[in-house]
């Protein structure tokens, strides 16, 4: 991607936008890594995770009972977000080397910085650069789609290279090494787990999250002294309580959750950290914030019956899923003055349809072919309720593994047997669900009856599996399959 098309696009950008309003608020979006519906107890009384800052969070704003990521994955999840289109349009795949956000493509930053927000990431990227050796600039990134300010990390704390990024140059190149590392008692992705590779003398993997915190409250505090009249847009995205789990000392042995628990506690920790900063900044009152994570989490069955802590609160699945527990999260969203106090929605939202909200909320259009899956969502903000049937079209994502899924009112249905996901098997051990003599080769669920999909209408609605099917196949193309 070359920066003179995007610096066009940017240009462009501010023509099509309208000016800017005073009144716009601040908005913060804190995204985190592989944490579950059930893991705050605003969404599962029965967690064993202690989360004051985010419960204190819900009780302040709106929870969302039915918001789903853009894909039960890390990159194609943030895809979806970051643009408002849904990631099975691209080739996401090719992320390791290539940038995923073409320079035509509108984001959220893009188009808050042409309603004239200051607009700052902090966190984990994951969706590519131009790579060509890490002493050179990373195009394509961040600051190449709208940002006027990056602090992160290029993927996952178990992905190497591990290095910081600032602005689009790696802050130290990754010479050192590190050696591949397994927690015992857990699968090969869980616990301490990280992969061998590159790694920067200046990094440390247990102190990337305290980091990232570190330069989230900077940005606040910067901004709230700068005094400026711009308002802020403050992207901040965890690498956790993904993969490695290391706690500090301090929260070992603090939840009921094990390490996982533990390592949520610490993220929660954190969480409160930027929140208070926008309270002693006196920001609090105009800033619109947003919570949710990325995907479901790497909790197993065994698990759940190991330490009693449900992470996926009821929902069946886990990350890479095509059932809820790969896609469903918590979402939560305190605007104060505007959403009220402990409020709740169970409308369906995606995470493309925030780019349409922020549109709706600075009283500007989309351009035409912009976030062609986002539609806002801030009418149920206001506490408009309106049904999921006319709030928006059919909800499709995609699982780890191929399967894809097709949400339409309250009917949920999956072309495929199985989860298409981590619950049938990670990596080498995966094997495809395949239906036998008189079974069905696919999954229709009622998620207003059953949202936990535990009994499949695939014979008992045939009319309902048929045109979901065909919906399935207009929208995706013949096939379904990547």
């Amino acid at each position: 991607m070359a920066k003179t098309g995007t610096l066009i696009f940017l240009l462009s950008t501010l023509l099509w936008t309208s000016v800017v309003s005073a009144g716009n608020p601040n908005i913060v979006f804190i995204l985190v890594d592989d944490m579950g519906y059930g893991d705050l107890s605003s969404y599962n009384t029965e967690s064993r995770i202690p989360t004051p800052h985010l419960d204190r969070l819900a009780r302040s704003g709106m929870r969302f009972t039915d918001a789903h990521s853009a894909g039960p994955l890390c990159h194609p999840s943030r895809y979806g977000l970051m643009t408002g289109q849904l990631p099975f349009r691209i080739d996401y795949g090719v992320w390791r080397e290539h940038a995923l956000i073409s320079s035509d493509r509108m984001t959220v930053a893009s188009f808050l910085k042409g309603q004239g927000y200051h607009t700052a990431m902090v966190g984990k990227w994951h969706l590519g650069f131009e790579e060509n050796g890490y002493e050179n600039p990373l195009p394509g990134g961040p600051v190449d789609v709208g940002f006027d300010t990056f602090f992160g990390i290029r993927a996952s704390t178990d992905i190497p290279p591990y290095f910081y990024i600032d602005g689009d140059r790696a802050l130290v190149a990754p010479v050192n090494h590190i050696e591949a590392n397994y927690s015992d008692g857990w699968t090969r992705i869980q616990g301490a787990f990280w992969r061998a590779g590159g790694i920067a003398p200046n990094l440390q993997l247990e102190g990337v999250l305290p980091r990232f915190t570190d330069e989230a409250v900077g940005v606040i505090r910067d901004h709230a002294r700068s005094k400026s009249e711009r308002p802020l847009f403050l992207y901040l995205a965890y690498p956790a309580p993904h993969t490695p789990w290391l706690p500090s000392e301090s929260f070992q042995g603090i939840s009921g959750a094990a390490t996982y628990g533990d390592f949520m506690a610490m993220v929660d920790y954190m969480i409160g950290r930027v929140l208070k900063e926008l309270q002693d900044t006196g920001m609090k009152e105009e800033t619109l914030v947003i919570f949710s994570s990325d995907n479901g989490p790497v909790w197993y069955d065994t698990d759940v019956q190991r330490f009693g802590h449900d992470s996926s609160g009821g929902m069946r699945g886990m990350k890479g899923d095509a059932y809820e527990g790969g896609h469903r999260m918590p979402f939560i969203v305190r605007w104060p003055g505007q959403v009220k106090p402990g409020s709740v929605s169970n409308q369906t939202i995606g995470f493309t349809d925030v780019l349409a909200t922020f549109a709706a909320v600075t009283g500007v259009e989309l351009p035409e072919g912009q976030g062609p899956d986002s539609v806002s969502f801030l009418s149920a903000l206001q506490g408009n309720e309106v049904s999921n049937t006319t709030a928006r079209g059919p909800l499709v994502l995609e699982s780890s593994r191929g399967h894809f899924l097709i949400r339409s009112g309250k009917w949920k249905y999956i072309n495929g047997l199985g989860s298409g996901g981590f619950s049938d098997g990670f990596s080498g051990a995966y094997k495809a669900v395949a239906p036998g003599a008189g079974d069905p080769t696919a999954q229709l669920y009622d998620m207003e009856t059953d949202p936990g999909e535990t009994r499949n209408l695939f014979f008992e609605k045939p009319e309902v599996v048929k045109k979901l099917a065909a919906e399935l196949e207009q929208i995706v193309g013949p096939g379904h399959k990547r």
